[in-house]
């Protein structure tokens, strides 16, 4: 009885949840200023996030992330859901990554090694990436790498990065094989024999 009651207190705040979310997706395509900076609040921290781990710089994150909310803007009228906007903000997210990768690679070359290992704050618990698997996996090729943290730090399934990445889905498989391959290869190298 508890249980049930509890239950439906969870799915009607989901429905809630979900109503408001609508709500502030509507009056943002209406023009209100605040309904969009709070949908840019609520999804700030996840773009962030891919960009900074993509990028491995705070400030070339920062504007990657500006980028992307600056376009959300221009193109928010094609926005049709909560759920089509997160998937949109992935998806230009990750294109913005590549096309930043690509200009860098073109401008100059630096050395993995040279590059400063980004700071993440005290608060931040990464049990996964550990600074030394995160220089490891900055190691791999763009599409690759991309592939590999949309999987592990963005916890999507094979399927949803084809779509996100307009990829054929067994060129993701094949692209985190291969990476979780060399990566394992790296890290025994690195740390020496281990049991994976």
């Amino acid at each position: 009885m508890a249980s049930e009651k509890r239950t439906d207190q969870l799915i009607e705040r989901k429905e809630v949840g979900m109503q408001r979310a609508d709500d502030t997706l509507s009056r943002a395509k209406d023009g209100d200023q605040t309904a969009f900076a709070d949908l840019v609040r609520e999804h700030q921290a996840m773009v962030f996030s891919l960009a900074h781990y993509f990028s491995r710089d705070r400030a070339t994150a920062e504007d990657l992330a500006q980028e992307v909310f600056i376009h959300l803007y221009q193109n928010l009228g094609a926005i049709e859901s909560p759920a089509h906007l997160k998937f949109w903000l992935r998806r230009v997210t990750s294109h913005r990554c590549i096309d930043h990768a690509r200009k860098k690679h073109k401008m100059k070359t630096v050395s993995v090694d040279d590059a400063p290992e980004p700071v993440a704050p005290p608060c931040f618990q990464d049990s996964l990436m550990t600074a030394t698997l995160r220089r490891i996996v900055a190691t791999l090729p763009e599409k690759p790498r991309l592939v590999v943290t949309l999987r592990y730090q963005e916890d999507l399934d094979p399927t949803e990065i084809a779509e996100l990445l307009e990829m054929p889905l067994n060129t993701v498989k094949s692209h985190l094989r291969r990476s979780l391959t060399i990566l394992r290869e790296k890290v025994t190298r690195i740390l020496g024999e281990i049991k994976v």
